[in-house]
């Protein structure tokens, strides 16, 4: 059994590095020890379908820290390095190495894996890729050449797909996408802020075609195509899967944690089982604003719960209790989330744009509940929105309707 106060965790992406460090700030005196599958120095993700693709040059990652910080913060960094097995009664993990470790307290940010679905000839296709770490994006440049195979065809219309097309296009590709869904962003986002994406990359060159359910790739006479149930095909030199992600949840299940399309947690981020506990993509955790789970995949959701688990090591009282905000930056355009808007009854659109800049956005409602607001290029609407979820405020609707009406926290509370 473990003698010493030991914190392991599992996945060194922003999660899991913010709560090594958080505990060290929150005076946590244990051991640290961090592992992460990932050779490479753990780094920035959201750059990865944007900076990190189109940058010129040689491809260079943002670390989330310097090397020296976790020698300095006495993290015991693992890179390269995966654990395969953990002993709940000894409270134990070991690593592909066969090195066994001990824990006091051991937290999962193990986070999700790109979904390849099973496309046939997906197997023996050429120059296909995901776009989920560093490497990906390494052997996607390594590959890219617009000069003689700039043909791309990605498959998901969701924010990684759209972002990918984004950025391959200023690289000079030519760039089709292909979504199963009726329109861009179903899953996320309402019809009119898909309706405004698809206008969006179509005027920048790219080929959006929808209902498109991929079920071949085939390659003839050196030609390499996708091709669709209505009897479509796309050439590709390259094709790149953006359709989604499993949760990587083989450890919790291994430890016999509850789970469910993530790790389930309560407000603190502890797992069904003592001394366990998960954060960031792999949590799914209750949501109090929204009165239900929620799995979220983004930085605020995996730095908010680390903080949380560094102040509960420490003996303090922390919940997590955070408004789920996200965004997106595509060509000149950026997306601000701020809420979740499932389940919305209605939206209000509010218009603020001058001249050929865009500027506006969508509040989503059930009754009068606010749900949601999409911002784009809008930043006061967004800090507003996110304002008055927090305050659980009612909302004066058609003051917010009325653009004479100053977009702030007082004009818009219903009085």
């Amino acid at each position: 059994m473990n003698e010493v106060e030991r914190c392991i965790i599992v996945g060194a992406s922003h999660a899991g590095v913010q709560l090594a460090f958080a505990l060290r700030t929150a005076g946590w005196n244990g051991d640290i020890v961090l592992y992460d599958r990932d050779p490479l120095l753990p780094y920035q993700r959201p750059p990865l379908s944007k900076t990190a693709l189109s940058g010129e040059g040689t491809m260079k990652l943002m670390p989330l820290k310097p090397e020296q910080a976790y020698t300095k913060a006495e993290i015991d960094l693992r890179l390269g390095c995966s654990v395969c097995a953990v002993n709940t009664a000894e409270q134990s993990v070991t690593d592909d190495g066969g090195r066994k470790t001990y824990y006091s307290h051991l937290v999962l940010a193990t986070g999700a894996r790109a979904i390849v679905p099973p496309i046939q000839g997906s197997e023996r296709a050429k120059n296909l890729f995901t776009l989920r770490d560093g490497q990906d994006v390494n052997r996607i440049r390594q590959t890219f050449n617009p000069l003689q195979s700039s043909r791309v065809v990605i498959i998901g219309a969701g924010y990684i797909g759209l972002e990918t097309a984004a950025s391959l296009k200023k690289m000079g590709a030519e760039v089709t996408v292909l979504e199963r869904e009726p329109r861009v962003l179903a899953r996320v986002t309402s019809p009119e802020m898909s309706a405004f994406f698809t206008e969006l990359h179509r005027n920048h060159g790219v080929h959006i075609a929808c209902s498109k359910n991929v079920t071949a790739i085939n390659e003839r006479e050196g030609v390499q195509q996708v091709c669709c149930a209505d009897g479509s095909a796309y050439t590709a030199d390259m094709i790149i899967v953006g359709v989604g992600v499993h949760v990587r949840q083989e450890l919790a299940k291994q430890c016999g944690l509850r789970v469910h399309n993530g790790v389930v947690t309560d407000s603190q981020c502890r797992s069904s089982v003592p001394n366990i506990f998960a954060i960031g993509d792999c949590s799914l955790h209750p949501n109090a604003q929204y009165q239900r789970f929620v799995r979220l995949e983004s930085v605020q959701n995996a730095v908010d719960q680390a903080k949380v688990v560094a102040e509960t090591l420490a003996g303090r009282c922390a919940r997590y209790e955070a408004i789920p905000w996200f965004w997106s930056d595509q060509y000149d355009i950026k997306l601000q989330i701020v809420g979740l808007a499932d389940g919305y009854d209605r939206v209000f659109f509010r218009d603020e744009s001058e001249g050929n800049t865009p500027s506006f956005s969508y509040w989503y409602f059930r009754g009068m509940q606010l749900l949601a607001v999409d911002a784009v290029n809008n930043a006061k609407a967004y800090v507003v929105g996110t304002k008055l979820l927090k305050s659980n405020a009612e909302v004066n609707l058609s003051r917010l309707q009325d653009l004479n009406t100053s977009l702030s926290l007082d004009a818009l509370i219903a009085s």
